[in-house]
């Protein structure tokens, strides 16, 4: 198999999944309520074997998830990837006993699993994250009323630095929040050291002093924010090493982007799709839509945009599963050019539809609200430019 074609298997596998999206999973989302976590939809996921495959697949396996239930149902297609971005953290990183206690759950579809990086001042530049993990003191509290010897410390440090610390301040535009069971939650450690000062930390929902509110969005997704104060964490919920977690971060985010990409391929799929059937069957002008050569060259251009978004999704994912050495590059070109692609099609499959396709409930009106987003989410478009021109240039030096 190349990064420019699929195997028959792979190709009939994604036939497949569109078809269970839209007879299983679709009337599921229907019945979901906006702007909440669809627990009655994460656990069909878990019953198909859809969410367990987050873990046992390579990047080229979760685009072809993602596009194939996005085209026929993007509730679902959400839920599988928010899924993933909360609990990959803890597969790739956690300890043994970290694993043990999440990963059937997320995998079943019985732990809502939920990513919490981005702040109020820290979205797009994840390394000027400013929620504090301030280490326990060590100071020895005094006894009551000052007799008799000082009791001893209910939180100590351990030899080689601290064990335990208190996470204080918010998290913003969380995916699945404040609802999810668990977080995995970056923080800063080490004042002042940019990304070089960053923890990883797995946070359960019922820590004391943690808690949430929702965030009224356009994306019919649950987003909120998190406030933290004084949340208790201890080197058990580390997830990788002290100071290492804007590591976890980038390796989570260089997996997840392509699919981001493959994300927007299936609504692009999707609104060239509706576009063609309305386009072959609409009467204008004494003939069908299709037969002005406007039409027909706007839904060429569409065509052209979502397969060249296709394939470079594609080939950023299988550069992913070699483990090649210009995976952030791949993985930002992927995620750019297929989310700019997708919201350019969309929006010209609403121009072709005209006011129809603006009634709620109707397929564009829904695309076109879930379409915006990803040139936000898990780094801006501008941001992948960056990421982009800093690996060009990065290669030219070692030339």
């Amino acid at each position: 198999m190349t990064a420019f074609s699929l195997e028959p298997a792979q190709l009939a596998w994604c036939a497949e999944l569109r078809t269970l999206a839209a007879e299983r999973l679709r009337p599921l989302a229907d019945k979901g309520e906006p702007g909440h976590v669809n627990r009655a939809l994460v656990a069909e996921l878990g019953s198909l074997g859809l969410l367990g495959r987050l873990f046992t697949s390579g990047a080229l396996d979760l685009c072809l998830m993602r596009e194939s239930l996005a085209y026929a149902c993007t509730e679902a297609e959400t839920a599988l990837a928010l899924q993933g971005l909360g609990a990959h953290p803890v597969h790739a990183h956690g300890t043994q006993e970290q694993r043990a206690r999440w990963l059937p759950g997320v995998a079943d579809g019985t732990a809502i699993a939920a990513f919490a990086l981005s702040e109020p001042g820290a979205g797009s530049d994840a390394a000027a994250l400013e929620l504090r993990a301030e280490p326990e003191s060590r100071a020895e509290p005094e006894s009551p009323q000052g007799e008799g010897p000082p009791a001893a410390p209910a939180l100590a440090a351990a030899p080689d630095g601290p064990a335990r610390w208190r996470l204080t301040g918010e998290k913003c535009w969380i995916s699945n929040a404040p609802e999810a069971d668990f977080y995995t939650v970056f923080a800063r450690t080490a004042p002042g050291a940019g990304a070089r000062g960053v923890t990883a930390f797995l946070v359960p929902a019922d820590r004391p002093g943690l808690t949430g509110r929702g965030l009224d969005m356009l994306s019919p997704h649950p987003i909120g924010a998190l406030d933290f104060d004084a949340v208790p964490v201890t080197a058990d919920d580390v997830l990788g090493a002290v100071d290492r977690g804007f590591r976890v971060a980038m390796g989570t985010l260089n997996l997840f982007r392509p699919s981001v990409g493959a994300f927007a391929v299936g609504m692009a799929q999707a609104a060239l799709d509706a576009t063609l059937a309305h386009t072959a069957g609409r009467d204008a002008f004494g003939g069908k839509l299709r037969d002005l050569q406007a039409v027909s060259h706007q839904v060429a251009e569409m065509a052209l945009r979502t397969e060249a978004a296709r394939l470079m999704v594609h080939a950023a994912a299988s550069a992913h599963d070699a483990d090649a050495p210009d995976v952030p590059g791949r993985s930002a070109m992927a995620k750019l050019l297929a989310t700019e692609t997708a919201q350019y099609v969309v929006d010209a499959a609403v121009q072709l539809h005209g006011a129809r396709a603006l009634q709620r409930g109707h397929l564009l009106e829904h695309l076109y609200r879930e379409v915006r987003a990803p040139r936000i989410y898990e780094g801006a478009s501008e941001v992948q430019r960056g990421i982009i021109a800093k690996e060009l240039y990065a290669r030219q030096e070692v030339r």
